[in-house]
C-alpha cells in the first residue's frame, strides 16, 4: 500500500499501533469523550516533600494528614456540623484508623452508633476529596472486596439525598451488622488520604541521619504517585549500591557517625561484624574520644567504645578512598582535600591552607607517611566485602532501582522547575561550564549528563563507564561545583581532627546568595523552560533556620525551600520539623511543621499537630487539568485519536470488530 501524503511513515506506524487499542471509531469517540471530560476537571493536589533524612514517623504522619489538608475537607464538609474537638477525633481516624479504633471502641456504650455515625461521616469527606477524579479512577484506589459499597456510599447527592436516605442507612447497618464496620472505617479512610493528595513530589535527601530510611522508602513504593529530584544524600547511597568505595565508606561513617545503624543491619543486612573486628584489632587502646556516636545508647549487640572505633576505621579508610578519586580526576580541582599527606606524624600537627593546626586525635596505625592514601591489605579487604554487600542486598537493590525510576536530577512541571539544591553559578549568575564525561557542559545540559553518567554508573556494562560514573556521583556528594552540595569544600577531616571552627566552615556558592533575587530566578526557570512569569523554583537541601528568622521564601517567593528540619538533628537549628508545600486547584500554601512526638501519644491525647499553614498564592480562577501538562499531553493524544478517526474515515485504516484480527 502506497502510504498517502497526508501522512509520514512514522505517522501511519503510530496510527496503526493506536488502532490495536482503537479498534473502530466508536472505540475511539469513547475515549476522545474521556479525555475532553478529564480536561474539565479540577486539578489534583501536589505534595511537595524535601530532607527527609530517615526521620519515618514524622514523614508517615506528614503523608497521613497531608500538611493539613485532610483537615481543611474535613472543615469543608462537616465545619457545620461538627465542633472542633470533633473534627480533631475525626481526623485522627483518617490518620490513624486502626490505632484509633482500638483506643475508643472499648470505651463506648454503643459502639454500634459510633461506628455507623463515623462512615457517614468518613463517607461525605471521602465524597469531597473524590470529586476532583473519574469515578474510573477514584474505583483504581478502592480495596476490590468493597468496591460495590464504597462506591454506593460515596456516589449519594445532595439531590437524592432524601429519596435514598434509607438505602443508604440500610447499606451502612448492613455493613454493622456483618460485623464489617471496622474494616470498612479503615478503608474509607484509607481511600480519603490516597485521594486527598494526587501526586507527592520529593526534592531529595531521602536517606542519612535518620533510623528508617528503608521505611520512607518502603512507603514511597507504595504510594500511587511519587516523583523524586536525588538529593546528595540520595546519591550517595546510589554510588554506594552501584559499588563505589567512597561512597560505601561515607555511608557506613554517616550511619556510625548518628548511631543510626538500623537501615544498614536491619532494613539492608549490611553485616559490620568485618568492621568491628578490624576496628577492634586496630585501635583496641584507643579512646577514639573524636568519633564518639551521635547517638547516647550502644547499637544492636555493639557497645558505644566499639562504635566509636568502627567509626574511626571506616572514616580513615574513607578519607584514603576520597583522596584515591581526587588523585584519579585532576579536573575535579580538589587536590586540597587531599589531607592525609598533608599530617606531620612526628608534631602531631597538619598544615592547612599554609597554617599548622594541632590534630585532636593523633594515633593513625594504618597511616603510612610514604603512601599514605593507600589502604592497608587489611582494609582493602574490609572494602571488598563491604561492597560485595551493598552490590548483593536485594532490599537495597529494589529501593535503588526504585529511585532511578523514578528520580532525577531536575523537572519542569506545570512550569516549576524542581531540583535538590543549587546551581553552579559565578557571582554575575552565569552558568559555570564543567569537564563532565568528556564534555565541557553548563546549566541544563551539565545536570542531564550527571543523570546519564549516575544510570551507568548503576546500570552500564562498559567497566570504564561504571566507574567514570560512579566517580561523578562522588562529586555529585561533596564537589564545589556539584548542584546537590555546592559550596567551596566539605570540611568533614577538620571537623574531626582540627579545633579551630574556623576551619570548619563549608562557604556556599553564588547560588544560594543569588537566589534572593527575582531576575536571577526569572533567568534559570527560562533556562530549564520553566514558566518564567508564574511559574517558581522549589528547591530543598538547606536548612530554613527559624529560630534566627530565616523566611523559606526567597525573591519575593519566586523560589521557595522546602527543607527546614525533618530530622531531629537539625532541628536545634531550624526550630521547627520542616516545611512543605500544597498546591491545589485553588491555591499554594506553606506548611510549617512542629516536631513529631509519637502516635500513642497523640491518639491518646487527642492531638492533631496540624501544620501552620501561609497562602503563598490565591490563584485567580481556578485551575483545571487542562491548564496544566497532563492536560497538554492529554490534548496531544486526543490529536492523536483524531488521526486516527480520520484515518478509519478515509479509508486508509480498517475498522476491526472484536473478532477480527489484523493479518
Amino acid at each position: 500500500m502506497t502510504t498517502p501524503s497526508k501522512y509520514t511513515d512514522l505517522e501511519l506506524r503510530m496510527l496503526e499501533l493506536l488502532s490495536n487499542r482503537y479498534p473502530s471509531i466508536t472505540a475511539a469517540h469513547i475515549e476522545m469523550i474521556n479525555l475532553s471530560a478529564i480536561l474539565a476537571l479540577p486539578k489534583g493536589t501536589d505534595h511537595y516533600l524535601s530532607d527527609i533524612h530517615g526521620a519515618y514517623e514524622q514523614f508517615d504522619h506528614i503523608l497521613r494528614h497531608a500538611s493539613g489538608a485532610i483537615r481543611r475537607k474535613i472543615r469543608q464538609t462537616l465545619g457545620d456540623e461538627l465542633t472542633p474537638q470533633q473534627q480533631v477525633d475525626l481526623a485522627m481516624l483518617i490518620y490513624y484508623p486502626e490505632q484509633k479504633l482500638r483506643q475508643i471502641l472499648p470505651t463506648l456504650s454503643d459502639p454500634q452508633q459510633w461506628m455507623a455515625e463515623s462512615i457517614a461521616h468518613l463517607a461525605r469527606v471521602a465524597r469531597t476529596a473524590a470529586q476532583k477524579y473519574t469515578r474510573s479512577k477514584v474505583r483504581k484506589r478502592l480495596q476490590p472486596q468493597f468496591a460495590y459499597i464504597l462506591e454506593e456510599l460515596l456516589s449519594e447527592s445532595q439531590i437524592d439525598n432524601l429519596q435514598k436516605e434509607q438505602y443508604y442507612l440500610s447499606i451502612i447497618n448492613s455493613i454493622l451488622e456483618l460485623g464489617e464496620g471496622q474494616r470498612v472505617i479503615i478503608t474509607l479512610a484509607n481511600l480519603i488520604q490516597s485521594l486527598v493528595v494526587d501526586r507527592l513530589y520529593i526534592l531529595g535527601d531521602i536517606y542519612d541521619r535518620g533510623p528508617a530510611a528503608e521505611k520512607v522508602m518502603d512507603r514511597l513504593m507504595a504510594y500511587h504517585y511519587v516523583s523524586i529530584q536525588w538529593g546528595n544524600h540520595d546519591i550517595s547511597w546510589m554510588g554506594a549500591a552501584s559499588g563505589c568505595d567512597a561512597l560505601i565508606a561515607n555511608v557506613v561513617r554517616l550511619a556510625l557517625r548518628y548511631g543510626t545503624l538500623e537501615t544498614l543491619l536491619d532494613g539492608y543486612n549490611i553485616n559490620l561484624r568485618g568492621l568491628a573486628r578490624f576496628a577492634d584489632a586496630t585501635y583496641a587502646n584507643d579512646p577514639c574520644a573524636q568519633f564518639q556516636p551521635k547517638a547516647d545508647a550502644a547499637t544492636d549487640g555493639y557497645t558505644t567504645e566499639q562504635l566509636a572505633r568502627m567509626h574511626k576505621a571506616i572514616t580513615i579508610i574513607q578519607f584514603k578512598l576520597d583522596a584515591q578519586i581526587i588523585m584519579r580526576h585532576p579536573e575535579y580541582e580538589m587536590q586540597d582535600r587531599i589531607l592525609l599527606d598533608k599530617i606531620d606524624l612526628d608534631s602531631d600537627t597538619i598544615l592547612l591552607d599554609g597554617k599548622r593546626y594541632p590534630l585532636l586525635d593523633t594515633n593513625w596505625p594504618t597511616l603510612d607517611p610514604r603512601n599514605p592514601t593507600a589502604l592497608t591489605s587489611e582494609e582493602q579487604a574490609l572494602i571488598d566485602d563491604l561492597r560485595y554487600q551493598f552490590q548483593h542486598s536485594q532490599r537495597l537493590d529494589q529501593h535503588m532501582r526504585f529511585l532511578y525510576s523514578y528520580g532525577n536530577m531536575f523537572r519542569v512541571q506545570d512550569g516549576n522547575l524542581k531540583f535538590h539544591g543549587c546551581l553552579p553559578v559565578d557571582e554575575h549568575g552565569e552558568f559555570i561550564a564543567f569537564p563532565l564525561g568528556g564534555e565541557l557542559l553548563a546549566g541544563p545540559a551539565l545536570l542531564e549528563r550527571y543523570e546519564q553518567m549516575a544510570r551507568e554508573a548503576y546500570f552500564g556494562h562498559d567497566p570504564q563507564a561504571r566507574q567514570a560514573g560512579q566517580d561523578a556521583m562522588w562529586y555529585l556528594w561533596c564537589g564545589q561545583y556539584s548542584p546537590l552540595f555546592g559550596r567551596r569544600r566539605m570540611t568533614t577531616f577538620e571537623r574531626y581532627f582540627i579545633a579551630d571552627p574556623a576551619t570548619h566552615a563549608e562557604p556556599g556558592g553564588p547560588y544560594y546568595a543569588l537566589r534572593k533575587d527575582e531576575a536571577f530566578c526569572k533567568k534559570i526557570l527560562a533556562a530549564f523552560g520553566g514558566d518564567v512569569e508564574r511559574g517558581r523554583i522549589i528547591n530543598g537541601h538547606t536548612p530554613v533556620k527559624v529560630r534566627k528568622g530565616e523566611r523559606p521564601l526567597f525573591a519575593h517567593g519566586k523560589l521557595i525551600v522546602i527543607d527546614g528540619g525533618m530530622s531531629e538533628a537539625y532541628q536545634p537549628v531550624t526550630g521547627i520539623a520542616g516545611y512543605t508545600l500544597i498546591g491545589n486547584s485553588h491555591e499554594l500554601v506553606l506548611a510549617a511543621h512542629e516536631p513529631f512526638t509519637s502516635t500513642e501519644v497523640m491518639i491518646r491525647e487527642g492531638i492533631d499537630l496540624t501544620p501552620q499553614t501561609e497562602q503563598i498564592e490565591a490563584f485567580p480562577r481556578r485551575v483545571m487539568i487542562a491548564d496544566t501538562d497532563t492536560g497538554k499531553q492529554l490534548r496531544g493524544q486526543l490529536e492523536d485519536l483524531r488521526k486516527l478517526v480520520d484515518a478509519y474515515r478515509s479509508g486508509i485504516l480498517v475498522e476491526r470488530t472484536d473478532n477480527t484480527r489484523s493479518g
